[in-house]
């Protein structure tokens, strides 16, 4: 899973899941990695199906027909130590990890899996949480 420096962002604030969700989308099209029709399709996912994956992260991706707007697979990483609310206000889902992802083929599978195996850790979820810089990020996920 190749991360990129510069998809990478830390301390960012969001009133709301939608914001946070066209956030990390900005950040693939600005890495080339999706078209910007890409993150409408991101916003329509999450209504299907909250991109919620419980342990303080969330994963915003596309829907399955917004496949024609990844041009190269990618991540973007954003950090949101106050959290963002995925759920409702009687039911609050706390995001304060989210992982953009665009997929080429079934390639965003393998990064949703990867992903879910390191953030069922929940200490993993806390260093990225806490880190302090772009490079601490990338170096929890050196292969």
């Amino acid at each position: 899973m190749e991360i990129q420096k510069n998809l990478i962002k830390l301390n960012q604030n969001f009133a709301t899941k939608e914001e946070a969700i066209e956030f990390c989308g900005d950040l693939l099209v600005a890495g080339g990695h999706v078209t910007p029709d890409y993150i409408p399709a991101m916003l329509k996912r999450n209504e299907e199906l909250s991109v919620y994956m419980g342990n303080f992260i969330a994963i915003p991706h596309g829907t399955d027909e917004a496949k024609k707007e990844v041009l190269k697979t990618g991540i973007s990483i954003v950090q949101v130590p106050r959290g963002v609310n995925f759920g409702t206000e009687e039911e609050p889902k706390v995001a304060t990890v989210l992982f953009g992802i665009a997929g080429v083929g079934n390639e965003h599978l393998d990064l949703i899996q990867k992903i879910s195996i390191f953030c069922a850790d929940v200490d993993n979820v806390v260093k990225l949480a806490d880190a302090q810089t772009v490079e601490e990020v990338v170096s929890y996920f050196a292969d």
